[in-house]
């Protein structure tokens, strides 16, 4: 089986499926159309498809034709708010909405990888799950489908995510964190409010919030080791509405990005015990909320690691590329957490192409003539990893 060369004559097809979703996005939680395309071009393969009734995105399911282990190959779906700036013949239609992190192409490569496997089912020694995954962009969406089953029965996933920062048709398959968890909260400070002329009268909201926002950062200078990474940003402050009222209320938003899983576990209590005790100081109080929550993405499973490693060795030879772990996140880390998983990166930088911009700009775009080579990299690690867990 020569799944490199299966995917380089499906490229056509691949880019296909890749441009009509790019085409057509849509933002998380509202992928209907995008969700029932690809469900009819796995049907037409004869794959089984399981949907949910409360949620989009769906798992496809193919049976070898032997018993064996359950390997999971995971792409996302949906699309960003973004408005894009690209001339291309297949620019999204929809106003505001653009694929600008390479969801479309992660989704075309599995549908290629899919389209691969389906041929040689009756030879596979397990089963193979597709899972086409709605909203990651809003760090929700993998929680969804773990608790609804999807990771049942699995015994090793991978993911792929095109990445700008490492060249053009290479793959980084490292060992160790390769994106940080990321922790979305809300504080809300609440004072009382009085006359600008008065502020003795109340307790004010926007002080005591400007006194947490400076207390935050110690915790990552003056509390922790600067060996760990960590980093906690306010975003978004809102405060007031009269330019001679002291406000009673300041809503706060930010995120905890770290690699350590005993710091994203223990730095939300941590983070709920500074503001308060600083607003508390002033005569306010707070009130905390974590929005969501997603681990780091850690390839810590070297066997799943170095399978993936391997395939990409035998399909493509010396097609690696250095790449340093990113603050970013990814909730493929929340599959990572439960079974032995791997993430890779499919690199799209070439300067002679303009393909330089980074994931969620408007002028993202990624050459997809390169697509084929994801689609063999699912196709072989899946496929592989069955082989070799079905032997004696």
């Amino acid at each position: 089986m020569d799944f490199a060369r299966e995917a380089a004559e499906l490229l056509p097809y691949i880019q296909n499926h890749r441009r009509h979703i790019h085409q057509y996005p849509e933002l998380s939680f509202r992928e209907k159309e995008t969700t029932e395309y690809i469900q009819k071009e796995l049907e037409s393969m004869g794959i089984e498809v399981i949907r949910f009734s409360d949620y989009y995105g769906l798992i496809g399911v193919l049976k070898g034709g032997r018993a064996g282990k359950t390997v999971l190959l995971r792409a996302d779906i949906d699309a960003l708010g973004i408005r894009e700036e690209n001339e291309l013949d297949f620019c999204s239609v929809h106003a505001g909405v653009m694929h600008a992190c390479g969801h479309d192409c992660h989704s075309a490569m599995l549908l290629g990888a899919a389209k691969i496997l389906s041929v040689y089912r009756d030879a596979l020694k397990g089963t193979v799950k597709f899972l086409f995954q709605s909203a990651e962009e809003s760090g929700h969406g993998a929680n969804y489908y773990v608790d609804h089953g999807c990771l049942d029965g699995v015994d090793a996933a991978m993911a792929i995510h095109m990445m700008n920062e490492i060249p053009e048709g290479t793959f980084s398959i490292e060992a160790g964190p390769r994106m940080a968890s990321c922790t979305d909260f809300t504080l809300t400070v609440h004072g009382t409010a009085t006359h600008g002329s008065m502020p003795h009268l109340g307790h004010d909201a926007i002080v005591a919030a400007s006194a947490v926002i400076m207390n935050l950062q110690t915790l990552v200078s003056r509390q922790h080791s600067p060996l760990r990474p960590l980093v906690v940003s306010i975003g978004s402050v809102r405060a007031g509405s009269q330019f001679n009222i002291v406000a009673d209320e300041v809503v706060m938003k930010g995120t905890i990005r770290t690699f350590d899983r005993d710091l994203f576990a223990s730095m939300p209590k941590r983070l709920e015990a500074m503001a308060k005790g600083t607003a508390e100081a002033m005569g306010c109080h707070v009130s905390v909320a974590v929005d969501t929550s997603e681990p780091a993405a850690i390839n810590d499973y070297e066997s799943i690691r170095l399978a993936a490693h391997n395939a990409v060795e035998t399909l493509y030879g010396d097609c690696f590329a250095s790449m340093k772990q990113k603050m970013g996140s990814e909730d493929f880390a929340v599959i990572m957490e439960k079974v032995p998983s791997v993430l890779c990166f499919l690199g799209y930088h070439n300067e002679e192409k303009g393909t330089v911009y980074p994931l969620h700009s408007k002028d993202f775009r990624v050459n997809d003539e390169i697509l084929d080579k994801g689609a063999a990299l699912f196709a072989k690690f899946a496929y592989d990893y069955l082989e070799k867990e079905a032997r004696p």
